[in-house]
């Protein structure tokens, strides 16, 4: 064989080669459904958690005596 021949084959196996990784791809991507994350997430959650209408600590009470005893709590802040 000489040097034109073995670039000739290495080529055509080259072309091969995409071609058919090209068609086994695109096969393959057809072949899997694709799922949002959305979807995943309502399927795993179906009838497990029980819907909150409500937040339960919506009225909760203020505990904290920071709040209360801030002197700085009125004070203009400067614009600039």
């Amino acid at each position: 064989m000489n040097k034109k021949t073995t670039i000739i084959i290495i080529v055509s196996a080259l072309i091969i080669i995409g071609v058919a990784s090209y068609f086994y791809l695109s096969y393959s991507k057809k072949k899997n459904p694709t799922y949002t994350a959305e979807d995943i997430t309502n399927s795993a959650l179906k009838g497990v958690l029980p819907s909150f209408e409500t937040n339960p600590l919506e009225n909760k009470p203020d505990v904290n005596p920071a709040d209360k005893a801030n002197p700085f709590k009125d004070i203009k802040i400067n614009p600039f």
